[in-house]
């Protein structure tokens, strides 16, 4: 019933791959309004590439990233095209969809595996461990709020700063509006799916020596990342670094210290979020 100093860097690690992964759901989300249910699959994918490139070098660990990066942007717009046809039918059809590409994602990643946890060790040069009172902590861990601090800065001056950010918030404003002032909307949505299909994918990819390839990430990173999005809504890359704070801090620090009342706590914030925020209807080409 106590916490530790572990506890709390626990919690800053599952925040900073919660807040990098869930950056993508939040971009999907945002421009077309689309709940990707195959997100923690793609989060899934990224670490089991890892588990196959990475062999314990940081040469091997930026070939796994930059794989990473190509394959998830790559999914991503093929989430796109695959979801067009169906737009017509409405969110549910959409999400049926995506729901269905996570099961034939998990499907793949049992019939190659066997379905076991595959341990995917850090570089070497990164292997080791410092001394938190009487606990010894992996250094590896520590890196993941600097590299959660860089690619949210980066984020936030492209949403902000950038003419890309300015076609996508104009898309998401008014999709109708964009298209009539000749804004190729379909491409910035497609833009909008690769960059959040890179995220997931990358994600995986660093996270795989803390929340490693094996039978149920999927779903876990999935249920937490929904939990993010719900709280911290989307458009704002502070809010969604706030809500993902908030996510890991109740799944590590309030576990330790109320394991009974953290998982309400966490349905009580997402319940509160859901009547508290005004419902808003996006949609885009």
């Amino acid at each position: 019933m106590t916490v530790t100093l572990v506890d709390v860097l626990n919690a800053a690690a599952l925040s900073s791959l919660l807040f990098v992964v869930a950056s993508g759901l939040t971009l999907m989300y945002g421009v077309m309004g689309v709940l990707n249910l195959a997100h923690g699959a793609m989060y899934l994918t990224g670490a089991y590439l890892a588990f196959l490139l990475s062999h314990g070098s940081l040469l091997s660990l930026g070939l796994a990233l930059a794989a990473g990066a190509a394959l998830g942007a790559g999914g991503g717009a093929a989430l796109h095209a695959a979801l067009r046809p169906v737009r017509r039918y409405g969110h549910l059809t959409e999400a049926m969809v995506t729901l269905g590409v996570a099961l034939l994602l998990d499907h793949v990643y049992t019939t190659w595996t066997g379905g076991a946890p595959l341990p995917t060790p850090p570089p070497t040069a990164l292997a080791g461990s410092i001394t938190v009172g009487v606990h010894g902590y992996p250094v590896y861990r520590l890196l993941f709020p600097a590299v959660a601090v860089l690619i949210g800065a980066g984020l936030h001056l492209i949403v902000v700063r950038s003419r890309v950010g300015v076609l996508l918030r104009a898309t998401v404003a008014d999709p109708d509006m964009a298209a009539a002032t000749r804004i190729p909307t379909s491409r910035v949505t497609m833009t909008a799916f690769a960059a959040g299909g890179a995220l997931a994918v990358v994600g995986g990819v660093f996270g795989a020596p803390y929340l490693g390839p094996a039978p149920g990430v999927d779903t876990t990173m999935l249920v937490a990342c929904l939990a993010v999005v719900v709280i911290g809504g989307t458009g704002s890359v502070p809010a969604t670094a706030a809500a993902a704070l908030l996510v890991g801090g109740v799944q590590t620090i309030g576990a330790a210290a109320a394991p009974l009342a953290a998982p309400f706590a966490l349905g009580l914030a997402m319940l509160a979020a859901l009547i508290l925020r005004r419902p808003t209807t996006v949609r885009a080409a």
